[in-house]
């Protein structure tokens, strides 16, 4: 079966739930995870969370399949401005309530401190504005910082000097996910070992420790394997950019070479910081 397809996707999940993992969404995490024991280490759970990048119309159909298996996960959406919705098939506001239909949730997906060139009043001013936006048409409870690779500035550094739980949130993936306890995994680069390519996707104080321990797999089928195979951890956090998950075949050749190229860019820029 063609890696980052929706079939395979679909296979991924129902593999998962065949080995008893619940499919939970980032929120169903943070306000469940020490009230309903998901901190047991017999509990199986696996945090869905998908980075809405670009192309919504990819988003709703990972949505659609998710649904169909009973799964719930957290779609998080960039601003309007940053233009990753130029031509899709779907506008922001439609694809938010099409996915939150299903049960999802939707967050924010958010660049304030790149997108405001570093200027960290003018960042939360902007964060405010775009909360507000996507509040229009779902209770947004939970946000997660986009990478943006090509920037200087990492717009988790906002919360320095700001306080996002003072906005009615839950948490935030990269601050309020115990990953001594939540196995991360993410495709990034297109791949389950992306990681290595990644500029600010990725967990450096645990990913030694993983790798020592053999959870490293490149492909969807490896990580299928592992996890028949009872390899996965219990309790992990799957991020994934439904962009790449496509069944159409020019899409995903076009998916294919534009990531590859991606991933030579994203090596330089880790050589030369």
């Amino acid at each position: 079966m063609r890696d980052f397809s929706l079939d395979i996707y679909r296979e991924l999940l129902e593999t998962l739930q065949a080995k008893g993992y619940e499919l939970i969404s980032y929120a169903d995490y943070c306000r469940n995870h020490v009230i309903t024991g998901l901190r047991d280490p017999e509990k199986r759970f696996v945090i869905l969370r998908h980075d809405v990048d670009a192309k919504p119309a990819n988003s709703l159909k990972t949505a659609q399949i998710e649904h169909s298996l009973g799964a719930k996960a957290s779609y998080y959406f960039r601003t309007g401005e940053s233009g990753c919705y130029k031509g899709s098939k779907l506008s922001l506001p439609e694809s938010v309530r099409a996915i939150a239909a299903l049960g999802h949730e939707i967050g924010y997906h958010y660049e304030d401190m790149s997108l405001c060139g570093g200027d960290f009043e003018k960042a939360y001013g902007h964060f405010q504005t775009w909360l507000w936006y996507f509040r229009q048409y779902y209770a947004v409870e939970t946000i997660c910082m986009h990478g943006a690779p090509t920037s200087q500035y990492d717009s988790k550094d906002l919360w320095r000097q700001y306080d996002y739980k003072k906005l009615g949130l839950l948490g935030e993936p990269y601050f309020d996910t115990d990953f001594s306890d939540v196995f991360y995994l993410t495709d990034t680069g297109r791949c389950w070992d992306g990681y290595k390519v990644s500029v600010r996707d990725k967990i450096p104080q645990y990913q030694d420790e993983w790798t020592a321990r053999g959870l490293v797999w490149h492909t969807t089928n490896e990580l299928i394997s592992a996890i028949k195979h009872d390899q996965l951890p219990a309790h992990v956090m799957i991020t994934t950019h439904p962009q790449r998950w496509t069944n159409n075949k020019v899409e995903w050749w076009k998916e294919c070479v534009l990531q590859n190229a991606k991933n030579i860019v994203k090596r330089l820029l880790i050589i030369m910081k």
